[in-house]
C-alpha cells in the first residue's frame, strides 16, 4: 500500500521559502472569517485595482495557479513532470455572458489544446460549459423551457464551440474533460457529453464527463450511461469528484421548495464515490477514469481496484487527480510508487479566475480536516527540514 505519509517526497517540489509560505496560506484559509469576507473583498479590490490585487496574485493565486497565461504555466508544468506528476491545464474562466467572450475562451480552449498535443507533459485538457455558453440558456435548456428564435441560435453556437473543442482532443490524441456545475445546469451538460462521446469515443475515450458524487443520483446515472455505451457501441470517459457547489445547492433547494440533490451525509457520498470507482475499474475495457480526490481512503482503493483487476499501475486509460497546492502528500507519493497522476493547473487572469480561488478557499475551509491535514503535513515536513541541518 502507498503511503501518503512521506512528506519528503511529498514536498520534494518545495524549496524551504515556499514551504514556509504554503504553511502560513493554509494558516490563513483555516480562519472561517477570512474566508467569509475575502469573496466581497477581493472583488472589490480588483474592480478598483486596489494593491490587493497583487497580494491576491502572490499568495493564494501563485500557489493554486500556474500564471495568467499558458507560456507562463511552463514552469509549473516542467516542475510538475520533473517528479513524474503530469498536468491538466485549465483555463479558469466561467460565468461570462457575451458572445465575443465566449468565442474568445473556446479559442484559449483550443490554444490548451494545441499546448497538450506538443508533448506528454498535458495529456488532459478540461473546461467549463459556462465558458463557452451563458448560464441563463443552459437553465433554460436544462428545464425544458421553449426558447425563442434568438436562443435557438444561441445554442447552435454552443455546439458548433463544443464540437470544435472535442474534434480538436480526437485529433491530437489528448483527452479532453468538461468540468460539473450546478445540478439545474447539468442535464443539458449530460445531453450535450453523451452526443460527443457517441461522435468521437468510438475507438478510445477521449470525450470525459464529470461527475460529482455528492449528488444522490449520479451512480445511477452512471450506471445508465455505462450500459448505453455497451449498447451503441461507444467508449465512456468518466472524472470522478466529490463536489464543488454543495453549500449553493442546499440553498437553492430550501429556497425553491425541491429536494435537495445532496447525499444525506458525507458517508453516503463516500459510499456512492468508492463504488463509482469499482464500477468503472470494473468496465475499464470500455471507459477511462480520472479519479479526482483528496480523500486517502479513495486513493488507497483505487490502488487496490487496479490490483484486483489485474491492471498495471501506470495504465494509460487511469488517472488519480488532486488541485495544484493541495494534497500534495497524495499526488507525489503516488507518482512515485508508479502511478499515472495529474494535477490540475488553472490559469488565466487573477480577476477572471478569483471564482475558483474563492472556491478552493471555502473548499479547505468546509471540508472536514482538509486544512488541518495540510497544516500538519506541512509542519511535519519543515520540522523534518530543520532536523536534517541540525
Amino acid at each position: 500500500m502507498v503511503s501518503f505519509e512521506n512528506t519528503e517526497i511529498a514536498f520534494q517540489s518545495h524549496s524551504n521559502y515556499q514551504l514556509r509560505k504554503a504553511w502560513l496560506l493554509f494558516k490563513l484559509i483555516g480562519n472561517n472569517q477570512i474566508v467569509k469576507w475575502s469573496k466581497p473583498l477581493a472583488g472589490l479590490a480588483v474592480k478598483v485595482s486596489f494593491p490587493f490585487k497583487y497580494l491576491i496574485k502572490e499568495t493564494i493565486y501563485e500557489h493554486f495557479c500556474g500564471g495568467e497565461a499558458i507560456n507562463e504555466c511552463e514552469s509549473t508544468i516542467d516542475k510538475l513532470h520533473k517528479f513524474h506528476v503530469a498536468t491538466i491545464l485549465d483555463y479558469s474562466v466561467e460565468g461570462k455572458e457575451t458572445e465575443a467572450d465566449f468565442d474568445r475562451t473556446a479559442r484559449e480552449i483550443m490554444d490548451t489544446q494545441d499546448r497538450a498535443a506538443l508533448d506528454d507533459k498535458i495529456p488532459f485538457n478540461v473546461f467549463k460549459l459556462t465558458g463557452i455558453a451563458r448560464f441563463g440558456l443552459l437553465e433554460k435548456l436544462s428545464a425544458g423551457t421553449e426558447l425563442n428564435d434568438a436562443e435557438h441560435h444561441e445554442f447552435e453556437r454552443v455546439k458548433e464551440r463544443l464540437e470544435m473543442i472535442c474534434k480538436k482532443a480526437a485529433e491530437i490524441d489528448r483527452y479532453i474533460m468538461m468540468d460539473a456545475e450546478e445540478s439545474w445546469i447539468q442535464p443539458i451538460m449530460d445531453e450535450l457529453m453523451l452526443s460527443m462521446m457517441k461522435r468521437f469515443n468510438k475507438d478510445k475515450a477521449l470525450i470525459i464527463n464529470t461527475f460529482q458524487m455528492y449528488r444522490h443520483d449520479r451512480l445511477e446515472v452512471l450506471q445508465s450511461l455505462i450500459a448505453k455505451g455497451k449498447e451503441e457501441g461507444f467508449h465512456v470517459g468518466v472524472k470522478l469528484v466529490r463536489g464543488a457547489y454543495m453549500e449553493k445547492e442546499r440553498a437553492r433547494a430550501l429556497e425553491m421548495g425541491y429536494p435537495s440533490p445532496i447525499q444525506p451525509d458525507k458517508i453516503s457520498c463516500d459510499k456512492d464515490y468508492d463504488s463509482a470507482l469499482e464500477l468503472v475499474v470494473s468496465n475499464i475495457n470500455m471507459m477511462a477514469l480520472c479519479a479526482g480526490s483528496h480523500n486517502e481512503k479513495s486513493a488507497h482503493l483505487l490502488t487496490e481496484l487496479m490490483q484486483k483487476y489485474k491492471l498495471e499501475k501506470n495504465d494509460h486509460r487511469i488517472y488519480f487527480s488532486q488541485l495544484l497546492g493541495m494534497s500534495d502528500h497524495i499526488s507525489f507519493n503516488l507518482a512515485s510508487a508508479g502511478y499515472n497522476v495529474a494535477k490540475y493547473v488553472p490559469y488565466g487572469p487573477v480577476k477572471d479566475v478569483l471564482p475558483y480561488l474563492i472556491r478552493r478557499a471555502e473548499e479547505n475551509t468546509s471540508v472536514a480536516g482538509q486544512t488541518s491535514r495540510e497544516l500538519t503535513l506541512l509542519s511535519k515536513e519543515r520540522a523534518r527540514r530543520k532536523q536534517i541541518k541540525r
